[in-house]
């Protein structure tokens, strides 16, 4: 019998190992195919020099000395009138991070509870819940609001509009998509795990805790991030539930109403600046991770 075996994992891999060979070749064909002028690295390259071109923009004329479009020469002055003379810039960035954050809290942990308890039970009306909870993923962001506006007014629950009426706001919309990537991680666990973990002497939380989110957690993480930056960059639904809070799309519409100020260049290149430092930290945290496991 040991023999047999032995034959037989000795014709799998000499079986595996053209597969593997062939398996290089053809990724070493693709990539020498890829280095080469064709029509969709043409359209690559066209459509990264359209969506950055607007950042290098932004950055060159925060250093410009002048107000207005034409540049005069080059200088840090608005650096230092953001530094030194925009409290109300950095308030309204404040209050968006505290929104953020807390938005994006509230719809990672119900959006987590979501999936699993989606995906892993079965209820009644379990397919209807599925669908209605991608609607506010497909709905106008304008008739979002003015639900919003209307549900949590004085025509609803008659909630005062303030901060804590935009991180409810924030959570309902948040929420769809950390559902969505939590549970594409959910489909793919492997429930012998579980069934593993309940023989060595777990109970439902202990498997909750150290086995489950611990498997999930780059599901977790993604739907994290993802909701704070959908939470600082919303406008629409922040401005009809917002009452008399600004947040830094709030302060930047009503800038550009008189102009594109310059200090909000210089807020940008230092926001552009820190989330590349931040992307690459995380990456390289996340690559060290994965290869210590």
């Amino acid at each position: 019998m040991d023999f047999l075996v032995t034959v037989i994992m000795s014709i799998l891999h000499k079986d595996s190992k053209p597969k593997y060979e062939a398996a290089k070749h053809a990724k070493r064909d693709w990539k020498k195919r890829a280095r080469s002028f064709s029509f969709s690295n043409t359209v690559l390259v066209l459509s990264l020099i359209f969506l950055f071109i607007p950042l290098f923009v932004i950055v060159f004329y925060s250093f410009n000395r002048n107000e207005g479009s034409s540049f005069t020469g080059f200088s840090f002055i608005w650096y230092k009138e953001l530094f030194f003379s925009s409290g109300k810039l950095w308030m309204s960035l404040l209050y968006s991070g505290i929104v953020a954050v807390s938005s994006a809290v509230i719809s990672t942990i119900l959006g987590t509870l979501a999936a699993i308890g989606i995906s892993w039970y079965k209820f009644f009306g379990k397919s209807y819940i599925r669908s209605i909870n991608f609607l506010p993923m497909v709905l106008p962001e304008v008739i979002m609001g003015v639900s919003l506006l209307i549900f949590l007014g004085q025509d609803g629950l008659g909630m005062n509009m303030g901060l804590h009426t935009i991180i409810i706001a924030h959570t309902t919309f948040c929420l769809p998509f950390v559902y969505l990537m939590v549970s594409a991680r959910v489909d793919e666990f492997d429930f012998s795990i579980i069934e593993a973990a309940h023989d060595l002497g777990a109970n439902e939380r202990e498997t909750l805790f150290k086995v489950v989110i611990p498997a999930i957690m780059p599901g977790i993480i993604s739907g994290f991030f993802m909701s704070i930056t959908m939470s600082i960059e919303d406008f629409v639904i922040t401005s009809l539930v917002n009452g008399n809070v600004i947040t830094l799309p709030i302060y930047v519409y009503n800038e550009i109403r008189h102009g594109v100020s310059p200090v909000i260049n210089s807020l940008s290149f230092i926001l552009i600046l820190g989330i590349s430092i931040f992307a690459i930290v995380l990456r390289k945290s996340l690559k060290g991770f994965a290869a210590s496991k």
